[in-house]
C-alpha cells in the first residue's frame, strides 16, 4: 500500500473513532435523561444544575451570581442560555462536542510532530474512551471546553500563530483561572533561538523508540563582549512582548466587562474565591481535614495562601526542567498542581488526561508491567479513598481520620506515578533551535505563518 493509501486509511480510522465516540456520548446523554427521571441517584452532575440556573438568570437579565455556589465566569452562563430556550441538555451536547474537539486536536498535534498514524490512534483511544473523560461532558461538566482551548493554544504556537495563542490564553485564564500555571513555560518556549516572530517555527519530530529529531547545527555562540547584551535583549523579544500584551489585554477586557456588569460579586466569586478557598467538605486533598477541624476559626489571608507554597515550588522545578518540552511540561505541571491543590475533585483529573495522549509517543514505559502497575496504583489509591468517602457520606460513620490517611496515600500515589512518568520520558523540545540571529537561520526550517 502506498503512502497516500496509508494516510487515507489512517484518516478513515480516526473518522470512525470520532463517529463512534459521538454516538457513545449521545447515547449517554439520552440515558442520563432517563436515569434522572426514574432513579434516585442522578446521572447529571450537580454543577450542571448550578450552570443551568445561572444561565436562566442571565436569560432573564439578572446576575448569574444570584445562584448560590455559581463561581465561574459569566461566559459559561451565557453559553448555556439555550438551556432555557432550546432544551435543558444543550450544555451537555456543547460540552461533549468540546470533548470530541479535544480528540481532534490531540490527533492534529501528534501529526504535526510526525507521530505514526497507529500511535496517533492509540493516543486518541486514551482520550475518547477513557471513562473519566466521556462521562465528564455527558454529565454536564464544563472542563472539556477548557481542555479544548488549551490544546488549541498549543496548536497555534506550533504553527507560529502567536497572536491567536495569546488571545485564547487570555480567554482561558479568564474562563478558568488554573491555566495561569502555563504562563512561564509559554513565555520561555518563545525563545528567539527557537522561535522567530512572523516565521513558522521548525518542530522537533518523533523518529521512533521514544526519541526525537534535534536541530543538527549548533547555535552560534556570542562573543564575550556582546554576550550580556544578547542575553538581556533576548529576554524581551517581540513574540514574548506581543504574547504578554495580547493575553493580558484579553484577560482584563473580559474581566473588566463583567466587573462593570456584576461588580464585586463577580470579582469575588469568579476569581478571588479560588485564591483563598477553604472547603470543609471531604475531598481528595490532604488539606481538607485540617480545614474541617479549624473551619470555625477564621483563616487569615496568609494561612489561606500558604498552601500555595508547595505548589509554587514544585511548579518552579518542573518549569526549569521541562519548559522547552512544552506538552510534557504542561502535563507534569497539571498533575502536580492537582495533587497539591487545596481542593481536589474527580473532574480535575480531566485537566491532565487531555494532555496525557500528547506525551505517550515519547515514553519508554511499557504497559506490561510498569505502565499497568502505575495505572493499578493510581486507581487503587483512588478507590481506597472512595471507600472511606462512601462510609462517611452515605453511612454517616466518623471516618475523617481514615479518609485523611487515604488522601495522603492518594498524594503519594500521584507523586510516585508522576516520578515514574518523568523517569521513562524522553525529553524532546517542541521547537528546533535556529540560532541567535537571522544570519544563522536556515530558511528551509521555517515558513511564514498565517
Amino acid at each position: 500500500m502506498n503512502e497516500e493509501g496509508k494516510e487515507t486509511k489512517g484518516f478513515m480510522d480516526v473518522r470512525s473513532l470520532l463517529l463512534f465516540s459521538t454516538l457513545l456520548r449521545v447515547l449517554l446523554i439520552l440515558y442520563g435523561e432517563w436515569q434522572d427521571a426514574h432513579m434516585e441517584v442522578r446521572y447529571t452532575d450537580v454543577d450542571y444544575l448550578v450552570f443551568s440556573d445561572a444561565a436562566s438568570l442571565v436569560a432573564s437579565g439578572k446576575s448569574p451570581y444570584e445562584r448560590s455556589t455559581y463561581r465561574y465566569s459569566p461566559l459559561l452562563a451565557f453559553l448555556l442560555v439555550p438551556n432555557s430556550i432550546i432544551h435543558p441538555s444543550w450544555g451537555k451536547f456543547l460540552f461533549s462536542a468540546s470533548d470530541l474537539l479535544v480528540g481532534l486536536f490531540i490527533h492534529t498535534i501528534l501529526k504535526l510532530r510526525k507521530v505514526p498514524e497507529n500511535l496517533c490512534t492509540y493516543a486518541l483511544l486514551v482520550w475518547l474512551f477513557n471513562p473519566f473523560t466521556f462521562t465528564i461532558g455527558t454529565r454536564g461538566n464544563c472542563e472539556p471546553i477548557v481542555c479544548a482551548m488549551i490544546l488549541w493554544i498549543i496548536i497555534c504556537l506550533m504553527n507560529g500563530r502567536v497572536l491567536q495563542a495569546a488571545f485564547w490564553y487570555g480567554l482561558v485564564v479568564h474562563f478558568r483561572i488554573y491555566p495561569i500555571i502555563y504562563a512561564i513555560p509559554i513565555i520561555l518556549v518563545l525563545d528567539p533561538t527557537c522561535f522567530q516572530y512572523g516565521l513558522k517555527p521548525a518542530l522537533s519530530s518523533w523518529v521512533g523508540e521514544g526519541s526525537s529529531t534535534q536541530s543538527k547545527h549548533r547555535t552560534a555562540r556570542p562573543n564575550s563582549s556582546c554576550g550580556m547584551w544578547i542575553a538581556l535583549t533576548s529576554m524581551f523579544t517581540r513574540a514574548r512582548i506581543m504574547f504578554g500584551l495580547i493575553s493580558g489585554a484579553v484577560f482584563f477586557a473580559f474581566t473588566g466587562l463583567f466587573f462593570y456588569l456584576y461588580r464585586w460579586e463577580f470579582l469575588h466569586e469568579a476569581l478571588l474565591y479560588h485564591l483563598t478557598r477553604t472547603d470543609p467538605r471531604h475531598n481528595f486533598s490532604i488539606y481538607f481535614y485540617h480545614i474541617y477541624l479549624h473551619y470555625e476559626h477564621e483563616f487569615s489571608v496568609a494561612e489561606r495562601l500558604i498552601s500555595f507554597l508547595p505548589q509554587f515550588l514544585v511548579q518552579l522545578v518542573l518549569i526549569v526542567c521541562f519548559a522547552k518540552d512544552l506538552p510534557f511540561c504542561f502535563f507534569a505541571q497539571t498533575v502536580a498542581f492537582v495533587a497539591f491543590n487545596k481542593v481536589i475533585t474527580a473532574q480535575y483529573f480531566v485537566w491532565f488526561f487531555c494532555l496525557l495522549p500528547l506525551i505517550l509517543a515519547w515514553s519508554k514505559m511499557k504497559l506490561k508491567w510498569t505502565g499497568f502497575s502505575c495505572i493499578l496504583l493510581w486507581m487503587g489509591a483512588q478507590t481506597h479513598w472512595l471507600m472511606w468517602g462512601y462510609l462517611l457520606e452515605f453511612k454517616g460513620k466518623n471516618v475523617f481520620l481514615e479518609l485523611w490517611i487515604a488522601s495522603l496515600l492518594f498524594l503519594a500515589a500521584n507523586t510516585f506515578v508522576l516520578i515514574k512518568i518523568i523517569q521513562y520520558h524522553t525529553y524532546s523540545p517542541l521547537f528546533k533551535r535556529i540560532g541567535f540571529t537571522s544570519s544563522n537561520h536556515d530558511p528551509t526550517e521555517g515558513k511564514k505563518s498565517h
